[in-house]
């Protein structure tokens, strides 16, 4: 039996809308007790200082990328789950655009043999694909990969044909579980890199128009109030986008959204260093857009903010900006550069950041963070936003270093993650 006592810890409860100083006392892997002191302990209870110390719900990641199976030298599955926990998450997405995709029920039984293999480790989540191969073409066998115990349903890419994204809506109706799409015109796209604007002409890269992205929304949008099937909106990053959203969820329209925490934190300015870490797709937002983005995940438009972590090697980023695979890494970066730039600024307060990393991405999975409180397992994250540390290969679990903060300090890491618990 093991027995924690978590002394003046900051306790962040996301289901309570709780942010209070009190002990925690962790017996097991469950919550025994928490009040302002706990001091009758047994004596093999081992006693933490967490004064300036951060405790809140396990984060919860909506939808990353792993490389295996198919990539393993970007990122296997045990990297990716270790990389998961390090930064503070206890459930994690897997989408299917792995090589073979994850588009028959084998594979599915495979990746959770192999999780179930990780001990200890966050609970991974493995999102189904819709087509075969992700071609958008063919439908999957979705009740098989249901019954399989997908978490959901997304090709995880944009859609050419209109006509394919209605019947499977219609076809996912009965199924009860998340159908993702990222919407994305990829005609209007064109080889845009950076988001239209005068940043574009600055950098002298070539841009994408907002409208590959607000024109692929409002007719998701039209499908999904004519079908009714819920869907969720991935890697929304215009200010435009927000508007669409916020209509459509004001006439009824049954939509879940989010975006990535790259795209709430950094704007094109960012990209004058044309560091390759910041081709992702889609691109980061001009000024406004950025901000738009973080009022709406205050407000609630938005609803979660995904990590989409996005591991590559060396030499596949190592290249020409527009040449390289967009993407970046971030289960371990995320939390910290957030508290960092949102919640010590004052822009957020540590609820709303922990809500839309815990809370709100568990519910557009279905699914529900049970309160800090005695009686419920510890699905928890011990976070430490006072130390600084260096982002480089012997700091970091993922195998892939693509960030544009490598080789850089940054403030706050987690010190303990609680799924079974791991500490750092």
């Amino acid at each position: 039996m093991t027995k924690e006592l978590l002394k003046q810890v900051r306790v962040i409860d996301p289901v309570q809308h709780t942010d209070t100083i009190a002990d925690v006392l962790i017996i097991d892997g469950y919550i025994q007790a928490i009040a302002p002191q706990i001091t009758d302990i047994s004596a093999d209870t081992s006693i933490r200082d967490c004064q300036g110390l951060v405790l809140g719900a396990g984060l919860v990641d909506l939808y990353s990328h792993s490389g295996e199976p198919g990539f393993e030298e970007r990122e296997t599955l045990s990297s990716f789950l270790q990389s998961a926990a390090a930064g503070g998450f206890t459930r994690v997405g897997v989408l299917p655009d792995t090589l073979p995709a994850i588009d028959k029920p084998a594979l599915v039984t495979q990746l959770q043999q192999h999780r179930d293999r990780q001990k200890p480790c966050p609970h991974l989540h493995i999102w189904g694909a819709i087509t075969l191969d992700l071609a958008g073409k063919q439908l999957t066998e979705v009740a098989d990969l249901a019954a399989a115990g997908v978490v959901g349903f997304t090709d995880a890419k944009p859609w050419d044909n209109l006509g394919i994204v209605r019947r499977v809506l219609e076809y996912l109706q009965p199924f009860g579980k998340p159908v993702a799409f990222w919407p994305c015109d990829r005609h209007l796209a064109a080889n845009g890199t950076i988001r239209e604007g005068a940043e574009a002409l600055r950098i002298g890269l070539s841009p994408l128009p907002y409208s590959a992205e607000t024109t692929a929304i409002a007719a998701l949008l039209e499908l999904v109030a004519d079908i009714g099937t819920p869907a969720h909106i991935m890697r929304v990053s215009t200010a435009r986008s927000v508007e669409l959203i916020a209509q459509a969820k004001a006439q009824g329209v049954p939509i879940t959204a989010s975006t990535t925490w790259m795209h709430v934190l950094l704007d094109t300015t960012s990209m004058r260093s044309y560091h390759t870490s910041l081709h992702l797709d889609p691109p980061l937002g001009n000024h406004q857009d950025m901000l738009c983005l973080r009022g709406a995940v205050r407000t609630g438009v938005i609803d979660a903010i995904a990590i989409d972590h996005a591991p590559y090697t060396y030499e596949e980023k190592v290249q020409a900006f527009a040449e390289s695979p967009p993407g970046a890494i971030g289960l371990e970066l995320a939390l910290p550069l957030l508290w960092q730039n949102l919640v010590t600024t004052g822009e957020f307060t540590a609820l709303e950041l922990w809500r839309v990393l815990s809370h709100q991405p568990a519910a557009c999975l279905q699914q529900e963070i049970k309160p800090i409180q005695p009686g419920e397992k510890a699905e928890l994250t011990l976070f430490d936003p006072q130390k600084i540390w260096n982002v480089n290969k012997a700091n970091l679990h993922t195998l892939s270093y693509n960030t544009p903060w490598f080789g850089q300090e940054i403030t706050g890491r987690v010190v303990e993650t609680w799924c079974n618990p791991v500490r750092f």
